[in-house]
């Protein structure tokens, strides 16, 4: 006589439920995502093209230490990151602290206009800018009316305004996307708080740094991490508003990556190798934040 199965539990249902519903997305996070990130791990450990491939060891790592364009483009990074990052984020907050007044008239379309940017395509951002910083741009042209210029200036062939120009385009279109994650943590903040310190004595700026900054903590960590993770990949900006010119003075590491890959003869591995330089930096970056703005 055929043993009868013993009827699954509840909780037993619910996981079973729970791997169905899970396992195909892991699957496609794997085949899609990790899968590509093994392959371009062994590929960096490896030279030449096609079926000329060979296994060349740590070679292609060494390699980083001596590229002149590698090292100037991690420059080139270091250096938006540490003026367009905190610039961004500072604008962002007061932004955030502005739409927030409950006595703020018109919010939505101010907030709109503040979002606009972020739904400006990369390519379209950059053109504007490439456009107003040109030898017939608005800028030169405003700056001609009012005597500050005698001549036209070319702004994107000088290496240090050519800079400026990438962190004043990466700063226009991304301030926006920060202030709603800042918007979304003040909201949260309970409007007590504020009343209970105003009755205390304390004054907006008081208010300010012991209540508003330690409440937005989480989210000044996060837009951290995520602004450091997306300027350190900093690509479509630099392509078209200098190509990474003049000479090499505002390359970034994606467009080196991307060179590698298409302009040059291509060298797939060192290429991979580079791009895995971009996930290390990252890495540590992320970790010095994490550490640094969560030490409790």
């Amino acid at each position: 006589m055929p043993l009868k199965k013993k009827p699954l539990s509840l909780e037993r249902k619910y996981s079973r439920a729970g791997w169905n519903f899970v396992t195909p997305a892991a699957l496609l996070i794997f085949v899609l995502s990790f899968y590509p990130m093994i392959q371009s791990f062994v590929l960096s450990l490896q030279s030449g093209l096609g079926n000329n491939l060979r296994f060349s060891g740590i070679r292609n790592y060494m390699r980083l230490f001596q590229d002149e364009k590698f090292m100037a483009a991690v420059k080139n990074v270091f250096i938006y990151f540490i003026f367009q990052v905190p610039i961004m984020l500072f604008l962002a907050l007061i932004l955030a602290s502005i739409l927030n007044d409950p006595k703020l008239k018109f919010k939505g379309i101010f907030r709109t206009m503040v979002f606009l940017p972020c739904a400006t395509s990369l390519v379209s951002s950059a053109l504007i800018f490439k456009s107003l910083f040109s030898l017939d741009g608005l800028v030169n042209a405003i700056f001609l009316k009012w005597g500050i210029l005698e001549s036209p200036f070319n702004w994107l062939d000088n290496p240090f305004w050519a800079k400026v120009v990438v962190i004043l385009c990466i700063t226009w279109r991304w301030t926006g996307y920060n202030t709603v994650f800042f918007l979304a943590g003040l909201q949260n903040i309970d409007s007590q708080i504020y009343e209970a310190a105003k009755i205390d004595g304390a004054n907006p700026v008081q208010s300010f740094f012991k209540i508003t900054l330690p409440s937005l903590k989480p989210v000044i960590l996060l837009t951290a991490i995520m602004s450091t993770n997306g300027t350190l990949q900093l690509f479509d900006e630099v392509k078209n508003l200098t190509g990474g010119g003049p000479g090499n003075a505002t390359m970034t590491i994606s467009q080196y990556i991307y060179d590698l890959s298409f302009k040059y003869n291509p060298q797939f591995g060192y290429a991979a190798t580079v791009s895995y330089a971009i996930l290390i930096l990252v890495a540590i970056l992320s970790f010095i934040q994490l550490k640094a703005g969560d030490r409790d």
